[in-house]
């Protein structure tokens, strides 16, 4: 898309993001002075208010940065890192300690010198070492890593989907905003032609019968404008849903061809591999193959080393303080667990079996997608050339039929209808448009492609690797990480919700 400015000295581009760039020469080193000095005003003036036009980029940036349902899954997403942790502690030692203290009376017949009131009290500290525990750490962390790679997917599963919403969201508000535009000329036209028709009924002209057609015309232009006002504001709602703001100044971006393949083969090929449906399909039957390892672990030996401190005082009318260390080294043999283990080895093995039949599930239903994302596109594409050919065919049957009204070889109903066609096919190609795009975007996320890394849409991209190299050997800590770095020792506090007004 080109457009030339009123000196017709510079010239702007938009890509398939929307992203616009403008390239020019100003025609002296005084009017560059200038114009640095007037941006330099601009940047003062323009810097503390929003920004008048937003591109594709630009939304697709908030709905990655402020979507409160992507920030509520990568939540989830570092809840799964603690997993992980939680399975290391198998290594770890475990240390308690306790005191106590209470009081004691002692009657004996015949007396006796322990007879009397005593105060016994101490305290002690108990420490226990896992030396082996037949595996079952170590298949429990690998287990604990492949869901983490799985809930990995399913952020990015999220995300595409969050990402094809914005996209939705952004060309349903740019084509009802056309579909307005549109119609609120269609209610211009009639009611010229309503006009034109009562004066030519007036001087006899025409009868009363045209000017009743005009007028139910008319009438029936402007419910179509109401209806066109009021799916822009529901369009606009859903805008604020997904990306978090009101729309302002949205243009129509380009189709990214270039990011397309060339055959439906090609996209089911790279859907089979990068989807992440698939991929966590594909840990999520490692983390089955490790589940049914950990268990069967239980039937083995267990090796612990056991060492304990504890200091006594006031036992006895005789001893003041007891002081007793020990070390123990344990080996725990299981024998018979009555059935429970066994029991939990065969569900294991079962539930991984299921899980190897879900790989090919997946596959073939995002295959399923991906055909039917690309047969929108194919069929939206097809879709295109017709309406252009119906525009334009319409813009020049309206003005012949306007010519031929004009003396009298068509009456006003003739004009009328072609009017009412020329509208329906200006719309029908709007609606094809956003029907392109959204399509061009739907086949590169079935493709498992639309995360902010290939659209460059975000200042920063989110890294799940940060928080869990954070945690995965963390021995103590209660505070939690956000997404953007902020830390929280009590309660996690939500984000601000921003306000918005569907009218604007």
């Amino acid at each position: 898309m080109r457009t030339a400015s009123k000196n017709n000295s510079s010239q702007q581009r938009v890509d398939h993001l929307g992203r616009s760039s403008a390239c020019g020469s100003s025609s002296s080193p005084g009017a560059r002075r200038a114009f640095g000095l007037i941006l330099s005003c601009l940047v003062v003036v323009v810097g503390s208010a929003p920004a008048s036009a937003e591109s594709l980029k630009d939304a697709l940036s908030a709905a990655y940065g402020y979507n409160p349902r992507l920030d509520a899954q990568r939540a989830f997403q570092r809840a799964s890192d603690e997993d992980v942790a939680r399975a290391m502690s198998g290594y770890r030692p475990t240390v308690t300690g306790n005191a106590d203290i209470g009081i004691e009376r002692t009657d004996q017949r015949p007396t006796s010198i322990f007879d009397g009131v005593t105060k016994p009290r101490g305290y002690g500290i108990d420490a226990v070492q896992p030396i082996f525990s037949g595996f079952r750490t170590y298949n429990a962390v690998n287990e604990a890593e492949a869901n983490v790679r799985a809930e990995r997917e399913v952020l990015r599963d999220v995300e595409r989907s969050v990402l094809l919403q914005a996209v939705t969201a952004y060309m349903d508000v740019v084509r009802d905003q056309e579909l307005v535009r549109l119609n609120e000329n269609n209610v211009n036209v009639l009611s010229r032609e309503l006009k034109a028709a009562q004066d030519r009924f007036a001087v006899g002209e025409v009868t009363r019968t045209d000017v009743a057609q005009a007028e139910a015309r008319r009438a029936d232009a402007v419910s179509r404008l109401d209806a066109a006002r009021a799916n822009l504001r529901t369009s606009r709602g859903s805008y604020q849903l997904v990306i978090g703001h009101p729309p302002s100044g949205l243009a129509w971006p380009g189709t990214p061809e270039e990011f397309l393949p060339r055959q439906m083969q090609e996209a089911i090929g790279v859907s089979n591999n990068e989807d992440p449906l698939v991929v966590a399909s594909l840990f999520r039957e490692q983390a089955g193959k490790y589940t049914v390892e950990r268990i069967r672990g239980e039937l083995l030996p267990t090796i612990q080393l056991e060492a304990s401190y504890d200091d006594r005082f006031g036992t006895s009318k005789l001893t003041n303080e007891v002081e007793t260390g020990s070390l123990v080294g344990r080996a725990v043999i299981p024998i018979y667990e009555a059935g429970d283990v066994y029991a939990r080895v065969r569900q294991a093995k079962q539930n991984h079996l299921g899980l190897l039949q879900q790989i090919e599930q997946v596959r073939t239903e995002q295959t399923q997608n991906v055909v039917a994302a690309w047969s929108q596109l194919e069929a939206a594409r097809a879709q295109l050339e017709s309406d252009r050919v119906a525009v334009e065919s319409n813009k020049v049957a309206l003005q012949g039929v306007r010519e031929e009204e004009k003396v009298g070889q068509r009456t006003l109903l003739d004009v009328l209808n072609a009017e009412l066609e020329y509208l329906n096919s200006q719309v029908n190609l709007e609606t094809t448009r956003r029907n392109l795009v959204v399509a061009a975007y739907a086949v590169i996320s079935s493709m498992g492609r639309l995360d902010a890394a290939w659209i460059g849409a975000a200042a920063y991209v989110y890294d799940p690797n940060v928080h869990y190299k954070e945690v995965r050997r963390k021995w103590i800590g209660l505070s939690i990480t956000y997404g953007d770095g902020r830390t929280e020792t009590f309660e996690a506090q939500p984000q601000t919700e921003q306000g918005w007004d569907p009218v604007k």
